[in-house]
């Protein structure tokens, strides 16, 4: 099926690196808690395939975690072991088959490790004496200042600890190339190890990794230079930031931006712009989420340092979404839950918007059924349905 010229910027190819995203929407990360000892399962191979043949440009997987002790929960997958490269491969294999970008977020869960799913209440996971390493898997941080009411406290990060850290991120990034995907995301955001280094509100430290701007940043440009030094020149590298904590004495847009600026000479391609996760809520005065309630934060960023980002939260329709790119106040946009409604999201958007690509959005067999009952039924809607 030849390529047809798209006349909206949701659909416009974007470049990093030598990456070509066939367009601007991005599938974000959505953890599925479907992991068994940190391996993926069938379930990720149709979660992660549906959201590649609907048409996203990038389809990033959910959040994988670089050891062990960096899981989240029971259910995380991870890339803290070489026998786990072999069964990503086949999903990327897939993804790329289905004409999408594969990409993956590395990360390390830190303080809040070790807890119960959000479907299950979150909070501290119960001892279970099944569970042969559950003394190794102990939750850490910066400091010893839980995450929240009623969960752990922390074991305050050694030296040591931050140097193993820093090595399972370039060890993951090293596991990630071999598996073949083509876009890595660091996770440096909603609260986990290397945001919680960033925020003031959970990193108290008195040595050269606390207390300063400079010291409290220089865990996330110390991964940032491990991974980069093994990841493919030719792959682009983004980062995940909350861009503010949302809550007094907390980490701001302001830093945020002092950061950016530092992460880009390092060979950060792009920003993904998120928020909160510390304390609190991101939302000035307590507010209800809106539609497109963290763009700003993507357009600040851009506008301060120069920067590609990636907006998102609560991106929904299609004129949102191109309105977001045509202002300039990012270069992608990302959704969730959305896709989880309709994973073919960017095809309906493409009718919606009337753009020339129209069903290409999808695998080739798929739109050559649709353009053909298109063709045949020019009249077809919905509503002429009768019974």
């Amino acid at each position: 099926m030849a390529h047809r010229e798209t006349q909206n910027q949701l659909f416009s190819p974007l470049q990093l690196r030598d990456v070509v995203l066939k367009n601007r929407i991005v599938a974000a990360p959505m953890w599925q808690y479907q992991g068994r000892h940190g391996q993926v399962q069938d379930w990720h191979l149709m979660h992660l395939g549906r959201l590649a043949a609907g048409g996203s440009g990038l389809v990033l997987q959910e959040g994988t975690g670089v050891e062990r002790r960096g899981a989240g929960t029971l259910g995380d997958i991870g890339l803290w072991q070489d026998d786990m490269v072999a069964p990503l491969q086949r999903i990327v294999q897939l993804m790329r088959d289905c004409g999408t970008t594969p990409g993956i977020q590395l990360m390390h869960a830190g303080r809040k490790a070790r807890q119960l799913t959000p479907a299950q209440g979150r909070g501290p996971l119960p001892c279970q004496p099944d569970i042969a390493d559950w003394d190794a898997w102990t939750p850490m941080g910066p400091s010893a200042i839980p995450a929240g009411k009623g969960l752990e406290t922390p074991l305050p990060m050694s030296l040591q600890h931050i140097q193993q850290v820093v090595e399972a991120f370039a060890a993951a990034a090293g596991r990630a190339a071999r598996a073949g995907y083509q876009v890595l995301e660091l996770h440096a955001g909603h609260g986990y190890l290397l945001h919680s280094f960033l925020s003031p509100l959970a990193n108290q430290r008195g040595d050269a990794w606390g207390g300063s701007f400079d010291n409290r940043c220089r865990l996330l440009l110390s991964v940032v230079e491990a991974v980069r030094a093994v990841w493919p020149a030719g792959l682009p590298l983004l980062v995940r930031l909350s861009c503010t904590d949302g809550a007094p004495d907390g980490w701001t847009l302001e830093d945020s931006i002092a950061l950016v600026k530092r992460l880009l000479p390092l060979g950060v391609d792009a920003i993904d712009c998120s928020s909160g996760g510390i304390a609190g809520s991101p939302l000035r005065g307590g507010a209800l989420a809106t539609y497109g309630y963290q763009v700003e934060l993507a357009s600040a960023i851009k506008a301060a340092t120069g920067a590609r980002t990636m907006a998102v939260g609560l991106i929904v329709h299609a004129q949102q979404a191109e309105a977001i790119l045509r202002s300039g106040d990012a270069d992608l946009v990302a959704l969730a839950r959305e896709l989880i409604y309709n994973p073919n999201w960017p095809m309906d958007a493409a009718q919606k918007l009337q753009d020339a690509q129209d069903f290409q959005m999808l695998t080739r067999n798929e739109a050559f059924w649709l353009e053909r009952r298109k063709a045949t039924t020019p009249d077809l809607q919905p509503s002429t349905f009768v019974r």
